[in-house]
C-alpha cells in the first residue's frame, strides 16, 4: 500500500542526517529492547507472519507513524496484531492490565532456553519451484504501475519505469500475498534503473538505483 512507510523520492522530509554517535548502543533506552523482545516472542505464537506484521506497521495512520520513533512503531503495530488475533482486548490495552482469561495461542510460548536457538535457526523464505524464471540477466523490463491497498514490496518511486535485470536471485515467498496468508512463491530479481528515469532531468546522469523486485512486479519492456 502507499502508506507512510514508503518515503522514497518524497519531498519535504529533509535530508537523511545520521546522528554523529560514536560507539552507538544497540538500544538507546531499555524499553526499546523490551519492544523488540515482545514483538519477536509474540510472533512466535504463530498467529501472523513477518509480512502480516510489516503490513500492520505500515497501515498505521500517517500522523501516528511520523510522530513515532522506530520502536514506537513496532509497539503500535504489535498492539494491532494482538487485538486482531484476539489475544488482547482494546480495554486491556487502555488499562495496561489483563482483564480477561488468557486466550489460547496457536503455538506454546517460547521458553527462555528456546529463544537463542530459535533466533539462530531463522526463518528461511526460499521455496522450490518447477517454473523457470521469466526474465534473465541483461533483459530490459518495466515495473507495473500498481497501487494496491494491501502489502507490497515494490516502492512507489519505481513503478511504471523501465530498467535492466542485473541478477536472478531465486524463488521466495511472495510478501504481497504472504501478508494475507498465501506464500505463493515467486522469482526475485535485482533490477537496475537510471536515476534520471526515476527522478527526472535533475538527477545525476551517472547514478543508478537497484532494487530487488519480484516477478509479478515486472513485464517485458516495450
Amino acid at each position: 500500500m502507499n502508506g507512510p512507510q514508503d518515503l522514497g523520492g518524497q519531498m519535504g522530509f529533509g535530508p537523511v542526517a545520521p546522528e554523529p554517535e560514536t560507539d552507538e548502543p544497540i538500544f538507546h533506552e531499555p524499553w526499546e529492547a523490551r519492544a523488540l523482545a515482545l514483538t519477536l516472542t509474540a510472533g512466535a505464537l504463530g498467529h501472523w507472519n513477518i509480512d502480516v506484521s510489516r503490513h500492520a506497521r505500515e497501515s498505521l495512520p500517517p500522523a501516528v507513524y511520523y510522530g513515532s520513533s522506530y520502536y514506537e512503531i513496532w509497539t503500535r503495530g504489535l498492539e494491532r496484531l494482538l487485538v486482531d488475533a484476539g489475544l488482547v482486548g482494546d480495554d486491556e490495552l487502555a488499562s495496561g492490565s489483563a482483564l480477561h482469561p488468557a486466550a489460547a495461542t496457536a503455538r506454546p510460548p517460547l521458553a527462555a532456553a528456546q529463544v537463542r536457538p530459535s533466533l539462530a535457526a531463522g526463518s528461511p523464505y526460499t521455496r522450490p519451484t518447477s517454473t523457470p524464471p521469466r526474465f534473465g540477466a541483461g533483459q530490459r523490463v518495466r515495473t507495473i504501475n500498481d497501487h494496491p491497498t494491501g502489502h507490497t514490496r515494490l516502492p512507489r518511486y519505481a513503478r511504471g519505469v523501465e530498467g535492466t535485470v542485473e541478477r536472478v536471485h531465486g524463488c521466495f515467498v511472495f510478501p504481497d500475498t504472504n501478508a494475507g496468508g498465501d506464500p505463493d512463491p515467486q522469482w526475485c530479481y535485482t533490477v537496475t534503473f537510471a536515476a534520471s528515469d526515476l527522478w527526472g532531468r535533475s538527477a545525476d546522469p551517472r547514478s543508478t538505483v537497484s532494487i530487488d523486485a519480484f516477478e509479478p512486479y515486472l513485464v517485458p519492456a516495450s
